[in-house]
């Protein structure tokens, strides 16, 4: 009889498990129309709006901010380095355990995300898992709640850190 329930069990659990899925993140790349040009876009039947402000202001929006450095890799492409934020997705301290798992939750990640760039690093005692490059704690905000549904399971480790982050220079946003 124990055994029949065991069986039973394990079929449900099973069933269960094959079912979960992640979801696929939607990645749009940024652009130079800001709101602004939105707002002054006439639209049929809807009326205008006239935004008075100066050309600098107007350049501003949405242009490249500032960085502290640049940075060149091996492979010669060029990134801004500045202070930014990023999704912390794992932090263990176990040595026996913690890398394997950091580097078993990155390929994860990249398995879903390719686009978003990942780091793994050690900063004795610790492992820690980090994936994103944003310039606002907004966009960070926004990728921590699609990866909290896509990994429940992870939910419960995941914030948002402030650290120097690295954009290329080819983007603009």
């Amino acid at each position: 009889m124990k055994r029949i329930i065991y069986v039973i069990g394990l079929c449900v659990t099973f069933a269960a498990l094959s079912g979960v899925t992640a979801q696929i993140i939607p990645y749009t790349p940024p652009s130079r129309y800001t709101i602004i040009d939105e707002l002054q876009t006439p639209k049929p039947d809807k009326g205008s709006v006239v935004i008075n402000q100066s050309a600098t202001i107007h350049n501003i929006i949405g242009a490249r901010r500032q960085g502290t450095d640049v940075e060149t890799t091996a492979d010669g492409k060029q990134y801004l380095k500045y202070l930014g934020y990023r999704v912390q997705i794992f932090s263990g301290n176990d040595h026996r355990t913690s890398r394997d798992e950091a580097f078993k939750r990155e390929k994860e990640m990249k398995d879903l995300i390719p686009h978003i760039p990942t780091y793994v690093t050690y900063n004795a005692p610790f492992w820690r898992l980090r994936i994103g490059d944003y310039a606002s704690h907004e966009e960070a905000y926004h990728i921590q709640r699609q990866l909290m549904q896509s990994f429940p399971r992870y939910g419960k480790e995941m914030y948002i850190i402030r650290e120097e982050i690295r954009i290329p220079l080819d983007e603009t946003f």
